[in-house]
């Protein structure tokens, strides 16, 4: 029996675990000695120390199929080899994966904050193109495509090429641009095109750059492991920023008033938690009141800011928090079930923890149904197949 039974269910956070050489075939030749494995996979301790040269070899040991939920990162089944990616979402029982990249995600940043548009915009269709290939097994697998943020003509183009080549989302940084906001209208072109498209714009945790000044861990104790038990993810501090991101950007994006001029597009909010959303949602509505008479950006808005949130975004807890309570102070609309597989983060057995806490919160059928389903099927759009959505 699969691993999610007895209901729909689509996941709106999967990734592939990438190898040294993903990339060659790929990137335009110009850009390879730059960036090489050395660059994407630049540490050995902790997260990478589980990628050995066992997992380079071409034919892979027998994987244990009860282990679909415990084995994970490079040891996970069609984490890294897109040709055991079926049998992998088969055992796991979703209806789809919305799919992002590992090796990039924080690569792709670095990028965004250096000098050189060019090898920026070259990366970004070389993850597109990567990651259209690895999804290419299966019509249950949503690639994403990178589109960056520097430029405002390059980034339309970007959004074009993503959506041609066969994104079924487009991937943004929350990470402000150094010089113009996220929700400058010199980026119109790229949410009329996603719009127009009927695709999603989405977050994803990385895409934040720099979290908290290395300061903070100067703090005279010794250092402590992060989440793997090694020293290249988060922390329990710097993991209290990671709504900061997107959670500026996404106030630009609604203030500015692009929601309320692209109504029809959606946007995700991946793997940045959602606790942090219902005060979130209230404190805009505060500062939409306070500010109001003075701002004829807020006069223009036809709606609350919190209702644009339940219109048009889309975000996932963690499977450690309280969902049943983000769900009861967010509203039905507004948050995803997501499993993170195959990272660690997800944990064992996500179903189960979001169950109980939504039990403890009396959610009802029909908002599990939303949490599960409906809300992802929403998100997606044409980003979804007909029959995809049919099996809602």
């Amino acid at each position: 029996m699969p691993y999610a039974s007895g209901r729909v269910i689509h996941d709106a956070d999967a990734h592939i675990m990438e190898v040294p050489g993903f990339l060659e075939g790929h990137l335009e030749a110009k850009y390879r000695a730059v960036v090489t494995d050395a660059a994407l996979f630049p540490r050995r301790e902790g997260f990478h120390s589980h990628l050995t040269a066992a997992h380079l070899e071409k034919a892979p040991a027998a994987f244990d199929e009860s282990q679909i939920m415990l084995a994970k990162n490079w040891d996970a089944l069609g984490s890294y080899r897109k040709q055991d990616r079926t049998r992998s979402i088969d055992l796991l029982g979703f209806s789809s994966q919305l799919m992002f990249t590992t090796a990039l995600l924080n690569y792709s940043t670095v990028l965004e904050a250096g000098r050189d548009p060019d090898l920026a915009y070259a990366v970004a269709r070389a993850h597109t193109r990567h990651m259209v290939d690895f999804c290419s097994v299966d019509r249950r697998l949503l690639p994403t495509g990178y589109v960056p943020l520097i430029d405002f003509e390059r980034t339309a183009k970007a959004a074009r090429e993503s959506i041609e080549l066969g994104a079924k989302a487009l991937l943004i940084p929350s990470r402000c641009p150094d010089d113009h906001s996220p929700s400058h209208i010199g980026f119109d072109p790229l949410w009329a095109i996603a719009q127009e498209a009927g695709l999603p714009i989405v977050f994803h945790v990385g895409g934040g750059g720099k979290l908290l000044e290395d300061a903070y861990f100067n703090n005279g104790l010794p250092p402590v492991p992060d989440f793997h038990g090694g020293d290249d993810n988060f922390r329990s501090i710097d993991y209290m920023a990671i709504a900061y991101p997107p959670m500026k950007a996404m106030t630009a994006l609604i203030v500015d008033r692009v929601l309320d001029r692209f109504p029809r597009l959606k946007f995700g909010v991946i793997e940045q938690g959602a606790s942090w959303v219902p005060g979130w949602m209230r404190n805009m509505d505060s500062a939409h009141n306070a500010f109001y008479k003075n701002e004829e950006r807020l006069q223009e808005m036809a709606l609350k800011p919190s209702e644009y949130v339940r219109r048009q975004v889309r975000v996932t807890p963690y499977p450690h928090e309280d969902a049943g309570w983000i769900i009861a102070n967010s509203g039905d609309e507004v948050c995803l079930f997501s499993s993170d597989y195959p990272h660690v983060e997800g944990g064992r057995h996500p179903i189960k923890r979001f169950e109980a806490s939504m039990e403890k919160a009396g959610v009802s059928e029909g908002q599990k149904q939303r949490f599960y389903c409906d809300n992802f099927v929403d998100l997606m759009g044409a980003g979804l197949t007909p029959e995809l959505r049919a099996a809602a």
